[in-house]
């Protein structure tokens, strides 16, 4: 019986021996992986990639985002006699599917002022890759104001920057969960 309290005191300090070098394992481990993370963090450093600032990358989307059609929509253009109209079919780009149920709940004041917005531009407008783009940004203004947000006006390019057309535009703020606005349909009579 004396043999087997001493077998007992031995295998103590073993079973401490293992937790020591368990809890080393994870230690390492854990420095191993901050240094991971940090060096692919840091090795985007000030610039991601296409130039865009870091800032901006991580403010990007982490899932996918939602999309919520819009019914089509039949506008009166303000040419003059009154006689083309617009059908527009739209699509919105939200955040999430949360946003997606906040702006349903705006669906009408959205819609109303969709149209306000639309029946005041003419056919010769809405016909150009310019007036589409700027009706769009329009529309993202006014689909984001029931919701608190406020997109800024795009600003006229001065001489010097309407040479580089093909320059990106500023992105778009993040704090806005109304990411933009897709046209699914567009025809002007």
């Amino acid at each position: 019986m004396s043999d087997k309290p001493a077998d007992a005191a031995k295998d103590k300090p073993a079973g401490k021996k293992k937790l020591v070098l368990i809890g080393a394992i994870v230690a390492v481990l854990v420095v191993v992986g901050a240094a991971a993370a940090w060096f692919m963090l840091g090795a985007q450093g000030g610039e991601g990639e296409e130039g865009a600032p870091a800032q901006h990358k991580a403010a990007a989307p982490k899932g996918p985002p939602t999309f919520l059609p819009i019914e089509n929509m039949v506008v009166n253009l303000a040419d003059p006699g009154g006689d083309r109209f617009a059908q527009l079919g739209l699509t919105l780009e939200l955040a999430d599917a949360k946003t997606a149920e906040q702006v349903k709940q705006f669906m009408p004041t959205i819609r109303s002022a969709i149209l306000v917005l639309v029946s005041q531009r003419t056919s010769d407008e809405l016909l150009t890759k310019e007036g589409k783009e700027k009706l769009a940004q329009d529309i993202l203004r006014e689909v984001s104001k029931p919701l608190g947000y406020k997109v800024p006006k795009k600003r006229k390019p001065s001489k010097d920057e309407e040479e580089d057309e093909d320059e990106e535009e500023a992105p778009r703020p993040s704090a806005n969960p109304v990411r933009g606005v897709l046209f699914s349909s567009f025809i002007v009579q």
